[in-house]
Protein backbone atom coordinates (compact mmCIF):
# COMPACT_ATOMS: atom_id res chain seq x y z
CA UNK A 1 0.00 0.00 0.00
CA UNK A 2 1.46 3.39 -0.95
CA UNK A 3 1.79 6.35 1.41
CA UNK A 4 -1.35 8.14 0.17
CA UNK A 5 -3.48 5.01 0.64
CA UNK A 6 -2.11 4.57 4.15
CA UNK A 7 -3.06 8.13 5.04
CA UNK A 8 -6.57 7.69 3.64
CA UNK A 9 -6.95 4.37 5.47
CA UNK A 10 -5.78 5.85 8.77
CA UNK A 11 -7.92 8.99 8.37
CA UNK A 12 -11.04 6.87 7.78
CA UNK A 13 -10.18 4.71 10.78
CA UNK A 14 -9.88 7.81 12.98
CA UNK A 15 -13.20 9.09 11.62
CA UNK A 16 -14.89 5.85 12.63
CA UNK A 17 -13.33 6.05 16.10
CA UNK A 18 -14.31 9.69 16.62
CA UNK A 19 -17.91 9.11 15.58
CA UNK A 20 -18.35 5.93 17.63
CA UNK A 21 -16.72 7.40 20.74
CA UNK A 22 -18.86 10.52 20.45
CA UNK A 23 -22.00 8.38 20.39
CA UNK A 24 -20.72 6.38 23.36
CA UNK A 25 -20.03 9.59 25.29
CA UNK A 26 -23.53 10.88 24.58
CA UNK A 27 -25.10 7.60 25.69
CA UNK A 28 -22.94 7.02 28.77
CA UNK A 29 -22.49 10.58 30.03
CA UNK A 30 -25.62 12.15 28.56
CA UNK A 31 -28.16 9.44 29.27
CA UNK A 32 -26.47 8.15 32.44
CA UNK A 33 -25.70 11.50 34.09
CA UNK A 34 -27.03 14.64 32.38
CA UNK A 35 -30.50 13.48 31.34
CA UNK A 36 -31.02 10.89 34.07
CA UNK A 37 -33.83 12.81 35.81
CA UNK A 38 -35.79 13.22 32.60
CA UNK A 39 -35.21 9.60 31.53
CA UNK A 40 -36.17 8.21 34.94
CA UNK A 41 -39.80 9.07 34.28
CA UNK A 42 -39.77 6.16 31.80
CA UNK A 43 -39.53 2.60 33.10
CA UNK A 44 -37.40 -0.19 31.64
CA UNK A 45 -37.24 -3.58 33.33
CA UNK A 46 -38.76 -2.14 36.50
CA UNK A 47 -36.18 0.63 36.80
CA UNK A 48 -35.98 4.21 35.65
CA UNK A 49 -34.53 4.49 32.16
CA UNK A 50 -31.81 6.91 33.30
CA UNK A 51 -30.73 4.50 36.04
CA UNK A 52 -30.73 1.63 33.55
CA UNK A 53 -28.50 3.57 31.14
CA UNK A 54 -26.11 4.43 33.95
CA UNK A 55 -25.88 0.84 35.17
CA UNK A 56 -26.37 -1.34 32.08
CA UNK A 57 -27.23 0.58 28.93
CA UNK A 58 -23.85 2.22 28.41
CA UNK A 59 -22.12 -1.16 28.65
CA UNK A 60 -24.51 -2.78 26.17
CA UNK A 61 -24.12 0.16 23.85
CA UNK A 62 -20.31 -0.11 24.06
CA UNK A 63 -20.44 -3.82 23.13
CA UNK A 64 -22.73 -2.96 20.21
CA UNK A 65 -20.23 -0.33 19.10
CA UNK A 66 -17.41 -2.88 19.14
CA UNK A 67 -19.47 -5.05 16.78
CA UNK A 68 -20.16 -2.03 14.54
CA UNK A 69 -16.46 -1.07 14.56
CA UNK A 70 -15.43 -4.59 13.54
CA UNK A 71 -17.94 -4.52 10.68
CA UNK A 72 -16.74 -1.09 9.50
CA UNK A 73 -13.06 -2.00 9.72
CA UNK A 74 -13.56 -5.27 7.84
CA UNK A 75 -15.29 -3.31 5.10
CA UNK A 76 -12.49 -0.71 5.08
CA UNK A 77 -9.84 -3.44 4.98
CA UNK A 78 -11.51 -5.01 1.94
CA UNK A 79 -11.71 -1.61 0.24
CA UNK A 80 -7.98 -1.00 0.69
CA UNK A 81 -7.00 -4.62 0.03
CA UNK A 82 -5.50 -5.31 3.45
CA UNK A 83 -8.03 -7.89 4.62
CA UNK A 84 -7.05 -11.47 5.38
CA UNK A 85 -8.00 -12.62 1.88
CA UNK A 86 -6.00 -9.80 0.30
CA UNK A 87 -2.90 -10.68 2.34
CA UNK A 88 -3.03 -14.36 1.37
CA UNK A 89 -3.04 -13.68 -2.36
Amino acid sequence: MDQQSRRLYWRKNLQYLAILLTFWFVVSFGCGILFVDYLDQFRFGGFGLGFWFAQQGAIYFFVLQIIIYVFLMNRLDRKFGVDEKGDAQ
